[in-house]
């Protein structure tokens, strides 16, 4: 007899510590759904947030949840979820529950299933958001121990090299990187580059918006630009990847882990860099992303810190690295 299924969803409310400000959006909160899959005996979860800038909210994943429950409680695989639902939120908080299923069925870590090393720590990138320089260092006081820093652009060039030259002079030992979030046109990308290199920042990240990526043809940046909100899947990563040399990789964006394993195996054929983000995210939204970590030149899953009510949180980071236990998410 096959195993009957359950699939229930709810939502949290993931509130931040203190207000986020990015290009164009000031975030208190990023909440998320939360999707468990059970055979009565064992249960999987995974949590989606969506992606903000396309409509991608908990209202979407609910119903998008709903939409394909039948098909979940029947048994659909991780392969028949990559047909039935689009990228995005709900994808991927049921392929990351289907993943968390499987293992704990089978005894086997989520790891293994997915064919990467063990996991083990890995320096992690901290947020600093677009605020005024004296704002940013007060909130950089606050960090546990980092050696390697993101920090938001706001798409002003006199305010954002302000910015950036407080972070350095305050820290000049660590790795940076900065993210425009889509903030700035063609016209000032030589001069905000020349500004990066000069502040010895090591990533440029989505400096022009989705749907302009022709701004960046024919242009040589000094230092590797990586595409977040214009790569969102695999049909995106073959349309896009000449226009970049890294590539952020978001489970909300692509749809679950199992996309994600594939858009790592497939930028490094395409010769990028590859790098893990979270769309803010709690404890269970990292710890697929963590696997994926594994595979990444550079890891940015700082959202776990920034929440107000994550008891699992503070033990993930130590001397600047994240490190997500295995019972956390699946079998140990």
């Amino acid at each position: 007899m096959d195993t009957v299924l359950s699939l229930t969803h709810r939502r949290e409310a993931m509130v931040f510590r203190e207000p986020f400000r990015i290009s164009g959006y000031l975030f208190d909160s990023m909440p998320a759904v939360i999707a468990t899959i059970s055979d009565g005996r064992v249960s999987g979860r995974g949590e989606a947030a969506g992606v903000y800038y396309l409509g991608d909210d908990p209202d979407h994943i609910d119903r998008e949840l709903e939409r394909c429950r039948s098909a979940v409680e029947a048994g659909i695989d991780r392969r028949g979820l990559r047909d039935l639902l689009p990228p995005g939120g709900a994808r991927n908080a049921l392929d990351c529950a289907l993943w968390e299923l499987e293992s704990l069925r089978t005894g086997v870590p989520v790891w293994k299933l997915a064919g990467v090393r063990r996991p083990e720590p890995m320096v992690t990138t901290f947020t600093l958001p677009a605020e005024d320089p004296a704002e940013i260092l007060r909130r950089l006081a606050g960090f546990p121990a980092l050696t390697s820093i993101k920090l938001k652009l706001e798409g002003d060039l006199a305010g954002d090299t302000d910015r950036v030259r407080a972070v350095r002079a305050a820290r000049p030992d660590v790795w940076l990187g900065v993210d425009a979030n889509q903030g700035y046109g063609g016209g000032d990308l030589d001069r905000l580059a020349a500004m990066l290199v000069e502040e010895d920042v090591s990533l440029l990240e989505q400096p022009i918006a989705r749907g302009e990526e022709a701004l960046l043809d024919g242009w040589r940046s000094p230092i590797p630009i990586a595409a977040d909100e214009s790569i969102q899947d695999m049909e995106e990563l073959e349309e896009q990847h000449q226009r970049f040399q890294v590539l952020n990789i978001k489970l909300d964006k692509c749809g679950g882990l199992t996309e994600a394993l594939m858009m790592a195996e497939r930028a490094r054929q395409l010769g990028l860099g590859v790098m893990v983000g979270n769309m803010a995210g709690g404890t269970l939204s990292a710890a697929p992303a963590f696997v994926l970590a594994q595979l990444c030149d550079i890891v940015d899953l700082d959202g776990p810190w920034f929440l107000a009510d994550d008891t699992f949180a503070a033990g993930l980071y130590a001397d600047g690295k994240i490190s997500v236990p295995t019972e956390i998410w699946g079998a140990a």
